[in-house]
């Protein structure tokens, strides 16, 4: 029978990798860094082929190393999802799922996405972290999640992607600047006079294209870190800013004297959608999940 590597010696493989550091990455597994480095050679040996170059006490990953991670990955992400499979005995929404989400949208949906999870999927463990687009996607990336709630258009790669809804943008501003002119074209607006998230949060560009926001004089070069921040400072009459329909409908301008109305351009929203590997074999899951969101985001978003 042909010698083939082992599951552990992959996921000691893929460890390393990670952490760049053989103590580490031993500390990581719970093995000794004798232990951790024999198997890294034995993997070596029976693949034929060398993964690090070492020198002294560095080393870096080979180009050919580099390959062997990321198919590596992909092999313990499918022992992982089989013996997932095996033990909820293939029923689609049945033990442990990861859900990603960014944090323009998690505090609006994530509450009602998981009560209709319990309702509807007693069986299923609904496990959420919420984190920056290009995080989640690593994450996804990496296994470490099976599917990410986000705002599109987004640069996703080779994951499979769909849209869900239309989140409509909507001017927010203080009662008392009603008579300011802001109900005239962007462009006669005061210099500084938009407030915007930080970069990170990538509502900030959707919001930027979607109202036809290209002059930047515009934009106060002072970010909020959310959307909550950025109720706080509009309240206080520092500025305007653009708020999408679900935060609204969910209640983030109650108590306020903030009022919402259509920007200039009528037609400014962000898709929201989904996106999941498409070498997954949960893809029944993935379909029953993203339909469950669909309905939460029905209400959201109208």
């Amino acid at each position: 029978m042909k010698r083939l590597p082992s599951v552990k010696q992959l996921q000691y493989l893929l460890a390393l990798h990670e952490h760049q550091h053989f103590g580490r990455a031993a500390e990581a597994c719970y093995i000794g860094q004798s232990t951790l480095s024999a198997a890294i050679a034995n993997l070596e040996e029976t693949m034929h082929a060398q993964l690090l170059e070492r020198d002294h006490k560095t080393f870096i990953f080979t180009p050919l190393g580099e390959d062997v991670v990321r198919q590596a990955r992909y092999i313990v992400e499918q022992c992982e999802e089989l013996t997932e499979f095996a033990k909820c005995q293939g029923k689609p929404m049945a033990g442990p799922f990861r859900l990603g989400c960014i944090p323009t949208i998690a505090p609006f949906v994530l509450s009602e996405v998981m009560a209709m999870c319990r309702q509807q999927y007693p069986e299923l463990q609904l496990l959420l972290r919420e984190d920056t687009s290009d995080n989640s996607l690593h994450a996804l990336a990496e296994g470490r999640l099976d599917m990410v709630l986000l705002a599109l258009p987004y640069e996703t790669g080779a994951f499979h992607t769909e849209v869900l809804a239309k989140d409509g943008f909507k001017l927010v501003l203080h009662k008392d600047w009603l008579d300011r002119g802001f109900n005239q074209d962007i462009s006669q607006w005061p210099d500084e006079s938009i407030f915007l998230l930080e970069r990170e949060h990538c509502l900030t560009n959707h919001a930027v294209k979607a109202c036809e926001l290209e002059d930047s004089r515009k934009v106060n070069p002072f970010f909020a870190t959310s959307l909550h921040t950025l109720t706080q400072m509009v309240n206080n009459k520092l500025g305007v800013t653009f708020m999408p329909q679900m935060a609204i409908n969910s209640g983030l301008l109650d108590g306020t004297e903030l009022v919402a109305q259509a920007p200039g351009n009528a037609a400014a929203y962000r898709d929201i959608g989904v996106a999941w590997r498409p070498t997954s074999t949960k893809a029944r899951s993935y379909r029953l999940m993203a339909d469950l969101i669909a309905q939460v985001l029905a209400n959201k978003c109208r």
